[in-house]
């Protein structure tokens, strides 16, 4: 097995932060934050983010940072050096991003599209009612934008982890947050956005409910790359003198920051588009594609603004897919000792291939259904709402009670380092993480099943 130089390390305690928080930074804080803000009142989601992003999502960022460093191998080999019982926990790690990169390319590809048609002047045509439903109804033209989605994800990965992903990293991770700003303080200054800043901000504790709270964990998995492997795997390119905590609160503010911003330029630009009533806002693919290009169209300089958005939009989605296509690729060269080249040749060819039947669920398979689902709603039901909990719940068992707190803790504290919040952290994935998996499990599922509405 290949050891840890020859996979390849991030340069410094700066390349991890940067390659991890735009890992996390996602089409998830883009366009799922928002629109939970708004229907789970505003500042009170908000104020139970934060809450839970620095305890629940900090222990279990923690502990998987760590299992990745201390082992220096991707997370199906982690977990079976760790401790052989929980290899089947390893192997669902990888199942994980192998199911959610396709169709996170179809997506990928629509936003490519998006980009193209503000970029060009189509703006006014994208605000039509039946420009989205054409475009991903189509045969051709979305399998041809995922393809080119997917090609600069593989050309990044290929490069490795300094020269590609690192790199990478460092660019757009400036970019991201400058470019959320610039938009959020022009959505803010539009008349009657103030309305909405107040709502976005003001917390209101009697919207504050159990579905509030299941709501903002369920979030913390889509926002925070946890339970998939990605965050075993860049530990397992970190350093061990590098300080492991305080690397992981960065990653948590920038990932969180992201997220408030995008909620920054949504909300109240719904707000002024809808006359100040958030309930009307469409969650997933429907804000995205379908709501927002109205709302672009009715602000001066529209067009410019929806591509500057589209563009963020662009750049997430892409430091997403490289991170779940290099936990794929990680798994290649640790147990079948393949060079990068190969593997991730491989990883794009089946990334694109199993792509295809998710966007032709939009268009000429458009009737096939499971569990009255399409094929891409299904991949992510699969995906983020079974197998990404029960991978969560069994990493917390393994580290608060097969390793013991005490594992993690030595790991974060190598080289002299200090844990600040390891009584903290114990108290967290021991006792609090397992039941609030569980609880987004059982909500998750009956969600999906149409049986509860969270």
């Amino acid at each position: 097995m290949e050891d840890k130089k020859s996979r390849g390390n991030f340069s410094g305690k700066i390349g991890f932060i940067l390659a991890s928080a735009t890992s996390a930074v996602g089409l998830g804080n883009l366009w799922r934050f928002p629109y939970l803000a708004a229907e789970y009142g505003g500042g009170t989601f908000l104020f139970v983010y934060i809450i839970i992003a620095v305890s629940f999502g900090f222990a279990l960022m923690v502990t998987e940072v760590a299992m990745g460093r201390k082992t220096g191998k991707s997370a199906t080999a982690a977990f079976k050096e760790l401790d052989k019982r929980f290899a089947w926990v390893g192997v669902l790690a990888f199942i994980i991003p192998a199911i959610i990169v396709p169709y996170y390319g179809v997506i990928g590809g629509w936003v490519t599209k998006y980009c193209g048609v503000y970029i060009v002047g189509q703006d006014k045509a994208a605000a039509g009612d039946g420009f989205f439903g054409a475009f991903s109804g189509s045969t051709w033209e979305p399998i041809i934008c995922m393809l080119i989605f997917d090609a600069i994800t593989a050309v990044v990965v290929i490069l490795g982890v300094q020269k590609g992903i690192e790199k990478a990293a460092v660019i757009l991770m400036p970019v991201l947050i400058a470019l959320c700003i610039i938009v959020a303080i022009y959505a803010c200054a539009q008349p009657g956005a103030l309305d909405g800043v107040l709502y976005y901000f003001k917390p209101d504790f009697k919207r504050l409910s159990g579905k509030t709270v299941l709501a903002a964990l369920g979030q913390l998995f889509y926002s925070m790359s946890l339970a998939m492997g990605i965050m075993i795997t860049y530990g397992s390119y970190m350093k061990k003198e590098d300080n492991l905590e305080s690397s992981v609160r960065w990653i948590d503010f920038f990932d969180t920051l992201v997220a408030f911003l995008a909620g920054l330029i949504i909300v109240p630009s719904f707000f002024v588009y809808s006359g100040g009533n958030p309930d009307k806002m469409n969650a997933g693919v429907g804000l995205m594609f379908i709501t927002l290009p109205k709302v672009f169209a009715t602000m001066k300089a529209g067009r410019i603004i929806g591509a500057m958005f589209f563009i963020l939009t662009f750049f997430a989605a892409l430091t997403s897919a490289i991170s779940l296509m290099e936990t794929m690729v990680s798994v290649f060269i640790d147990i079948f000792k393949m060079s990068r080249l190969k593997a991730s040749i491989i990883s794009f060819i089946y990334i694109f291939a199993m792509g295809i039947p998710s966007t032709l669920g939009f268009g000429i398979w458009s009737d096939v259904k499971i569990f009255g689902m399409d094929i891409l709603s299904f991949f992510d039901f699969i995906s983020n709402s079974v197998l990404m909990p029960i991978c969560a719940f069994f990493t917390a068992i393994l580290a608060g009670f097969i390793l013991k707190p005490e594992t993690i803790i030595a790991e974060t504290e190598e080289c002299g380092n200090k844990f600040h919040s390891k009584k903290y952290y114990s108290f967290l994935i021991r006792w609090v993480c397992p039941v609030g998996i569980v609880a987004i499990l059982i909500s998750s599922v009956l969600s999906g099943l149409g049986i509860f509405t969270l």
